[in-house]
């Protein structure tokens, strides 16, 4: 199988898919929850049979009712506003709440200085965690390393930011958890073919860099797809099973997965074959 052969394939696909997303992410944006627009979010549990309209009535006594987003995960109702409900108006809704046949059970309040300080501290932890992955692959390896796993990280940033943007799936504090864990794994299936790339070079036959590179590939997919496998079946457990609270958490962390073993091996390999003909 030789992937370097055919790597201007993959990177038309990988380019079309991050020019998509781009796109989208400066015409349709994401779809910021009340951790980074700030607002108030409010989980409901009811004792009756009760539907998504039943709750969107309640909301109006406290006027939230058109913005309020709603979701439900069998007898429990999480409800999102951009407003920012006061004790008054809590105290209401609590009331309206009880007179329905449904518990209150905790409110969180998030102010949109708060949301706008959260955006920016997000988009630092992802700069500095690919600045430090950056020094630790060149300082490990060499620099060729580093340029080309820093490339398969924001390839895989960006794919999984274009999709929630096309989606329109709604991001929150659990979101930027998930794209730095999917950093962080995509990074260590990278490592694996680097080292094995670096061990073979120590060891080099009477072969040309595309064959060693082909060949380093092919001795670690068994252990990539068996790794992302794993994680698949456990993040499916968790989408099915865990509730609607951290169903975008594990999408994130699902796409994230699939794009880091992906792009570990047909985007990072490719660019350092490409970086160490040119250097």
């Amino acid at each position: 199988m030789k992937l370097i052969e055919k790597r201007n394939i993959f990177y038309i696909i990988s380019l079309i898919l991050v020019t998509v997303g781009i796109v989208s992410l400066f015409t349709r944006h994401l779809n910021a929850g009340i951790d980074f627009r700030g607002g108030t979010s409010i989980q409901v549990k009811a004792t009756t049979s009760t539907t998504v309209a039943d709750v969107r009535a309640v909301l109006a006594v406290v006027n939230v009712e058109k913005d309020a987003e709603i979701q439900q995960s069998q007898d429990q109702f999480i409800i999102r506003t951009r407003a920012v409900l006061d004790d008054a108006q809590t105290n209401q809704l609590k009331a309206a709440l009880t007179a329905k046949n449904m518990v209150y059970q905790s409110k969180d309040t998030v102010g949109a200085v708060i949301g706008k300080e959260l955006w920016q501290n997000a988009i630092w932890e992802v700069l500095l965690a690919c600045a430090f992955i950056l020094i630790y692959i060149s300082f490990r390896f060499e620099w060729k390393f580093g340029v080309a796993a820093i490339a398969a990280e924001v390839h895989d940033v960006l794919l999984v930011l274009g999709i929630f943007s096309i989606m329109q799936w709604e991001i929150n504090g659990a979101f930027i958890a998930a794209i730095l864990t999917v950093v962080g794994y995509s990074m260590n299936d990278t490592i694996v073919i680097f080292d094995r790339i670096r061990e073979n070079l120590r060891n080099k036959r009477k072969e040309d860099y595309e064959a060693l590179v082909n060949r380093s590939i092919l001795q670690s997919l068994n252990r990539s797809i068996n790794t992302v496998l794993t994680c698949i079946f456990a993040l499916l457990a968790l989408l099915i099973f865990g509730g609607v609270t951290i169903k975008y958490f594990v999408i994130a962390m699902l796409i994230g997965f699939v794009v880091g073993t992906y792009s570990s091996i047909f985007v990072a390999s490719p660019i350092w074959y490409e970086l160490n003909k040119r250097y």
